[in-house]
């Protein structure tokens, strides 16, 4: 049998906190309980989980929260992993080479970066770029889970992207595919600072 893919744990940590700064602490909990999730509260993970957990969370939330609400949590939930992910995990010295850069060298050296590391959120799915005019990432999500996770990933690069190459930067999000095998699109506007 073949080991999980695993994920970092923010995937799940931060979307029990959007879910707080949605709902309030107690109705959060609450929707946790009646989607399943319960075991959540007071329990969240500290290592590495398997995608099937965050993917499965999602899913569960899907069938209990209405879609545009769900897609906006995700999304808040992708940009406080971003956030996190600038206070821990990428070096400040890094950040503050990026930010007085043109936006198309800060983008590209900042997604060869990510590259690197893009299992920790891609898990067993596959994560590319491209550093055209108008660059393009691509998510493709393998593990079974509904396609509004793509609105996680749309938080977190909107948040990088918005930090640390152009704070004017727009991220379109176009997913394709059925639930359990689909592709996310995000075409990125990185246009000149100067704009």
């Amino acid at each position: 049998m073949t080991a999980q893919a695993k994920i970092g744990p923010n995937s799940i940590i931060q979307t029990v906190a959007a879910l707080e700064a949605r709902y309030g602490k107690a109705e959060a909990e609450a929707r946790l309980a009646v989607a399943g999730y319960g075991h959540l509260v007071g329990n969240l993970p500290s290592e590495m989980v398997e995608e099937e957990k965050f993917h499965s969370l999602v899913t569960a939330l899907d069938g209990e929260i209405e879609r545009k609400e769900l897609e906006e949590i995700l999304k808040d939930s992708g940009e406080r992993t971003a956030a996190y992910l600038m206070k821990v995990r990428i070096p400040g010295f890094f950040q503050k080479i990026l930010k007085p850069l043109p936006p198309p060298i800060a983008f590209r050296l900042l997604l060869f970066a990510i590259s690197k590391n893009a299992w920790t959120f891609a898990g067993s799915g596959d994560f590319s770029y491209t550093t055209e005019k108008t660059p393009l990432i691509t998510v493709r999500v393998k593990s079974p889970t509904v396609p509004v996770v793509g609105y996680f990933y749309l938080g977190t690069f909107t948040k990088l992207l918005k930090e640390l190459v152009n704070p004017k930067t727009r991220i379109d999000e176009l997913t394709t595919g059925e639930s359990g095998s689909f592709v996310c699109r995000y075409t990125c506007h990185i246009s000149d600072k100067s704009a």
